[in-house]
């Protein structure tokens, strides 16, 4: 194992009316809230009603209609709100997409240029205002990580931002308030969910603590995934999807690992440019860089990840083993409803160059667990037609 520092300071609510804490929790930053959410099915389920009734007594400020792959425009929008309201805290109730956006407010309410500066390094973050997060989806780990993720409509790019300064300092983690999320969006969440384990437990690195917790997370969401999608108010389904999506990204998984990642920043480039959603893009995406990257030298990894995730017997034929566990991964989303092609996204083949380039050269692909340069790209993405 590598040499780390794990600092995780998020304070987490987590259960059944969690949310009647948080006029305590804020009181401490001040009064001047801006609440961010998405499409308003928070005002659907009641949640936004019973937020403003316990948040009586604090100055409520809203950015509402944040997208689902946040634009850069929303977050200039909000920082424009924070500047001239003068907010003392954010706070973002939704999932990971208002999360997101919510951490590049933050950040851009201290920074006088255009806040797409801060994602292209022309800008730094020196500063952010305090983030608090009510979940409403279990997916990107968002709630309980600094990292944030926002498009640009107009250049068709889909960067990442990240700083200490971003970690929230509060997440209400209530399951119910996951209970109206459509099956397609419970299952994409699932899907990112898993991609974001997969990207940490296959590394050249060994480490055997995080990789258990890898497994035990996997089998956690293989298990829960299918029942919230049969029965949508199971409060232990929702729960334990909940918490692993916390753990997912929240760095442990990636103790004394590299941390270099590939089938997110693939998939970046093609939301980007057709705004799918995120976690079914990596449904469609995942199973086929596994293939593609297979070979001698990971065989054993994936092995691995056969027979501890998905039970596959032990044999002395390594690649078969390799194989039905990629198969498993594959299958395993069909069946929760989710796209295994891109052309059932209407995608075809004509963008591939250039998405190729800029994935190789924003997520320095050279230096990923197998190297993958734009040539290796391309067929990972024709594979996945």
């Amino acid at each position: 194992m590598k040499n780390f520092e794990f600092c995780v300071t998020t304070d987490v609510l987590f259960g059944k009316e969690q949310e009647n804490l948080l006029p305590e929790k804020l009181k401490g930053f001040g009064k001047r809230i801006l609440l961010t959410y998405g499409g308003g099915s928070i005002k659907k389920i009641g949640l936004y009603d019973k937020l403003k009734e316990i948040l009586k007594d604090f100055e409520i400020f809203e950015l509402g209609g944040i997208e689902p792959n946040p634009r850069v425009t929303s977050v200039n929008k909000g920082a424009e709100i924070c500047k001239k309201e003068n907010i003392d805290m954010i706070l973002a109730v939704g999932g990971g997409s208002t999360i997101d956006c919510s951490k590049a407010i933050a950040a851009a309410a201290y920074y006088d240029g255009d806040s797409w500066d801060l994602l292209i390094g022309k800008g730094q973050i020196t500063k952010a205002l305090p983030i608090a997060v009510v979940l409403t989806l279990a997916a990107t780990g968002s709630e309980m990580d600094c990292a944030a993720v926002i498009s640009n409509e107009n250049t068709h790019e889909k960067l990442l931002m990240g700083h200490p300064y971003l970690l929230p300092k509060i997440a209400v983690l209530n399951p119910e308030n996951s209970f109206s999320v459509p099956p397609y969006q419970t299952a994409s969440g699932s899907a990112d969910m898993m991609s974001h384990i997969i990207e940490s437990y296959f590394d050249k690195e060994q480490a055997a603590v995080p990789d258990a917790i890898s497994e035990g997370l996997l089998k956690t969401i293989i298990k829960y995934t299918p029942i919230a999608l049969e029965n949508p108010n199971d409060y232990e389904a929702r729960a334990q999807l909940m918490w692993s999506s916390s753990l997912a990204l929240n760095g442990l998984t990636a103790t004394g690992k590299n941390f270099m990642w590939s089938c997110h920043y693939i998939e970046h480039e093609l939301s980007a440019q057709y705004d799918i959603t995120h976690g079914a893009g990596l449904a469609a995406i995942t199973p086929k860089w596994m293939r593609y990257v297979l070979s001698d030298e990971t065989v054993d990894k994936f092995c691995e990840y056969a027979i501890n995730v998905w039970g596959i017997a032990n044999s002395n034929d390594k690649y078969d083993i390799a194989n039905k566990g990629i198969n498993a991964t594959e299958e395993f989303f069909k069946n929760i409803g989710l796209p295994s092609t891109l052309k059932e996204f209407n995608i075809d083949s004509s963008k591939f160059e250039e998405m190729a380039k800029k994935a190789v050269k924003t997520g320095h692909l050279e230096s990923a667990y197998v190297p993958l340069n734009t040539k290796d790209v391309i067929e990972i993405l024709k594979m996945s037609l």
